[in-house]
């Protein structure tokens, strides 16, 4: 049966460069599993007032058991406040569904972060190659890869959570549907892979759509997006055009942003099991 699917979102992950494969020492691998053994089986016992951490958060979801050796080959910037990171990973036994998440190990690095893989399944098996999208906070991982990650900058990294359960190519009966975008942003810089976005709208037509939004735009509108951009937050207006009881809500953002839209949705009258999110950061 066919869905059709609404994302709402502050960020979206898309696939983009290959680059060639780069192997770190197997003894480098050796302190970084030691690192995050300890790690993981020390702060377990902490008790504390704190806010939770990134692992502390996710220790009920499915991880592989596997934490694999990766090497930074690529840093972009794709905005003034997100980096685009280019991981080679050496263990080809290392694999991702679209969907999941990493936790991040940083040697000398207590903290461990978790980010959103931005690359496709098929990069990394052509390649060998994982990218991440980080935005640039006060959070020591991802203020790590912003002030401190260098080319051959050695991580570790742990598969997360799956997010996707069906394909289509996999003969199981499953049908493309539809697929609307609502994108959020202060302005049309931070739009991350905005040219993918309208890549995917001009090979899909009809069947992948997107709306732009941006709350602080101070600079005039490029004519591309033009068409496609609406100045101003994502409304209940927006959204309750495409309520109906084949459709899926997908959210992605922070926290405050996800229980804000969370309700919105349950006030046009979405069932709540058919609203999905996660919340581990």
């Amino acid at each position: 049966m066919a869905h059709a699917t609404v994302y709402v979102g502050l960020t979206v992950p898309q696939l983009l460069r290959g680059a060639s494969r780069v192997f770190p020492t197997h003894s480098a691998l050796v302190r970084l599993r030691h690192s995050a053994f300890c790690y993981c089986t020390v702060n377990g016992t902490i008790q504390s007032k704190r806010k939770m951490d990134h692992l502390e958060r996710t220790a009920n979801n499915f991880r592989q058991e596997v934490i694999s050796q990766a090497k930074v080959c690529g840093i972009t910037n794709e905005s003034e406040t997100v980096k685009r990171l280019r991981l080679a990973v050496a263990n080809k036994e290392f694999t991702f569904k679209a969907g999941q998440w990493v936790d991040f190990f940083i040697p000398g690095v207590s903290v461990v972060g978790g980010f959103s893989i931005c690359s496709s399944p098929g990069l990394l098996e052509r390649e060998g190659i994982l990218e991440l999208a980080v935005k640039d906070t006060v959070h020591p991982p991802a203020h790590w890869i912003h002030t401190e990650c260098t080319l051959d900058s050695e991580v570790a990294l742990r598969v997360g959570a799956d997010l996707l359960g069906y394909q289509e190519s996999k003969g199981n009966g499953y049908k493309m549907g539809t697929v609307k975008l609502y994108y959020s942003a202060k302005n049309t810089s931070e739009l991350l892979f905005k040219k993918n976005i309208l890549g995917l709208m001009n090979a899909f037509p009809g069947k992948i759509t997107c709306r732009f939004h941006v709350t602080r735009q101070s600079s005039q509108i490029c004519k591309e997006l033009q068409p496609y951009v609406t100045e101003g937050r994502i409304s209940e207006e927006d959204l309750e055009k495409h309520v109906s009881k084949d459709t899926l809500w997908y959210i992605c953002g922070p926290p405050p942003m996800i229980e804000s839209i969370s309700k919105l949705l349950s006030t046009i009258g979405v069932p709540r099991n058919c609203v999905f999110f996660e919340k581990w950061w």
